[in-house]
């Protein structure tokens, strides 16, 4: 790659970071300028994280980013760089002195742990695939980062083990037996699970992808388990979405959704229901703090 167009690439995501909290209403993945920035977002990685290089390279404003790539099925790690990420990426950084203690759960190969940590956040990382768990730990060395623990288990509502399903053709999609319809090509093993409602008494801020489990995360809240926590979140399908929703409007707890600007969610129309929908921020606050 010619040095031009590192630094192009360079300039780009740092503008990006700085811009994204000023527009959120237009992170709704429907707004006109959503496909735009998207592609910009999609070309730039391309640029910067599409080889197997393990070379820090400035990702700015958070520092240096080693991030070589890795196929992970249909999906690869260039994926992870995609806007909605960078969106939470964004979030992290003007947040970065309101929290302190956070959990990845659904850490993947560990892109938004390493930024995290490039915020000055303690952050555990939870990942139950031994093949992401694996390059995890490989690109948590490679970025030096030093208060990320990693943490092999899937988290769930109780201390005990749960059959855990990868799917070969994306491992991405893997998830705990019975959260998800999976087809292709599959395989089975034993995981670790850990209590959700011990792991936040010593966290401020969750970020959750865990492929359909999401329901059952929630649902074993109490309004008191929200007091000192927020979390971000994937929402992966409609039942998921109504349950969810019916249940922080229960226990009197706010939701905020991407596809509304990031405004609160008043009916179940608001909720997204897919990852095409973004992301769901649920907190005690009464706005989602982007300033």
């Amino acid at each position: 790659m010619k040095v031009q167009e590192i630094k192009n690439a360079i300039s780009t995501f740092e503008s990006l970071m700085e811009h994204l909290p000023k527009i959120k209403e237009l992170h709704n993945p429907t707004s006109k300028v959503y496909p735009l920035i998207s592609l910009v977002a999609k070309n730039e990685a391309m640029r910067l994280f599409s080889d197997d290089s393990t070379e820090l390279k400035p990702f700015q404003p958070f520092g240096n980013l080693a991030f070589p790539y890795f196929k992970m099925g249909a999906i690869d790690s260039v994926n992870l760089f995609a806007l909605d990420e960078l969106i939470m990426f964004s979030f992290y950084w003007i947040n970065r002195s309101r929290y302190s203690r956070v959990l990845d759960i659904g850490a993947n190969i560990g892109l938004h742990s390493i930024i995290m940590n490039f915020c000055g956040f303690q952050v555990r990382a939870f990942e139950p695939d031994p093949f992401h768990f694996e390059q995890l730990k490989k690109n948590l060395e490679l970025n030096h980062c030093q208060n990320v623990t990693s943490i092999k288990a899937a988290v769930s509502t109780e201390n005990t083990n749960a059959e855990f399903v990868r799917v070969l053709g994306n491992t991405t999609s893997s998830h705990i037996k019975g959260d998800k319809n999976p087809y292709g090509e599959l395989e089975t093993f034993q995981v670790e699970l850990l209590n959700f409602n011990e792991l936040i008494k010593d966290a401020d801020l969750v970020k959750m992808d865990v492929e359909g489990h999401e329901k059952n995360i929630i649902l074993s809240t109490e309004k008191s388990d929200w007091s000192t926590v927020d979390a971000i979140l994937e929402v992966g399908s409609d039942n998921n979405a109504l349950h969810i929703f019916n249940h922080l409007q229960k226990i009197g707890v706010n939701a905020f959704a991407q596809k509304k600007g990031w405004q609160k969610v008043c009916s179940l129309d608001d909720m997204p229901a897919s990852h095409r929908d973004g992301s769901l921020f649920i907190s005690l606050k009464t706005t989602m703090p982007w300033e």
